[in-house]
């Protein structure tokens, strides 16, 4: 029998990383957005100082950063084993896997938790890659009830993380590789929403539309600047705080030329940029 919401125990184990060491604005407002309904153990993937942990110091039960080249499941993985091994791992109806390779959240996230959780499965997550071979739950959001996470088949899975040569064999092994095993186990799983191939990353302006709360990080550096438009669609329709957060730390971390230059409105420009984005991909393709 599922419990009520408010009772239900949630620890999310977070994964973060920053080229500047630093703790970066939308990572404080995830952390923050998060802790309201649940634990936050936060690890990052670099050498972030203790200075900069404390800025999230009040929201999470524990943190840790160091450079592990292990992606964002090393850092799921140490934030699991510091879980289990102080025991209180066993304390939580429900684990998340989530990282910040994603801004947001751009809606308020206790509907999406509750939406996930009222699912008749072991395992949920927000979003689901079709991937023709390899369907997968997107590593980037995944939620277990206990069936799982106390598995010795995970436990074993998530210790067994270790650097790969490449972000594709990441994804195989890891990414897919846990849905592969939920699938293995007789698991049950769902997700909220669906994207295919690299529409999580280009379709910005139709998926925050269909309520999906995050936007990738990576859609500010893609396709020549051409998502620029859709990118401003979402920072004018999203909450303030989301779209305070965002801004800092884009333009922090990618120089505030290049954001001005990414959100322009200026249509001679867009123009010019779609244009070049079409000579290039065929020039790339060679159609």
């Amino acid at each position: 029998m599922k419990k009520n919401s408010s009772t239900i125990r949630r620890l999310f184990l977070m994964a973060g990383y920053s080229a500047q060491n630093k703790i970066n604005s939308s990572l404080v407002y995830m952390i923050k957005q998060f802790a309201q309904y649940g634990d936050v153990i936060l690890f990052m993937d670099n050498d972030t100082p203790d200075t900069e942990l404390a800025k999230i110091s009040k929201y999470v039960i524990h943190s840790g950063a160091q450079r592990h080249g292990e992606y964002d499941f090393g850092s799921y993985k140490r934030a699991y084993t510091y879980a289990r091994d102080t025991g209180i791992l066993q304390k939580y109806d429900i684990i998340y896997l989530i990282n910040d390779s994603v801004y947001g959240p751009l809606y308020p996230i206790k509907p999406y938790l509750q939406k996930m959780e009222s699912f008749n499965t072991d395992a949920f997550g927000l979003v689901y890659n079709p991937h023709k071979k390899h369907p997968h739950i997107q590593s980037w959001f995944i939620g277990m009830r206990r069936a799982v996470f106390t598995s010795d088949w995970f436990d074993k899975f998530i210790t067994s993380v270790t650097q790969q040569p490449n972000k594709g064999a990441i994804t195989y092994l890891y990414e897919q590789g846990f849905t592969r095993l939920l699938n293995e186990h007789h698991i049950t799983w769902k997700c909220l929403f669906s994207a295919s191939g690299r529409s999580i990353y280009n379709n910005v302006k139709h998926l925050y539309r269909a309520k999906v709360p995050f936007i990738k990080r990576a859609a500010f550096t893609r396709h020549n600047g051409r998502l620029g438009g859709q990118i401003l669609y979402v920072l004018n329709h999203t909450n303030r705080s989301a779209r305070d957060s965002i801004l800092y730390d884009a333009r922090e971390t990618y120089g505030p030329e290049y954001i001005n230059w990414l959100l322009t409105k200026n249509p001679i420009k867009i123009i010019s940029r779609n244009i070049k984005y079409f000579i290039k991909k065929i020039r790339t393709e060679k159609l």
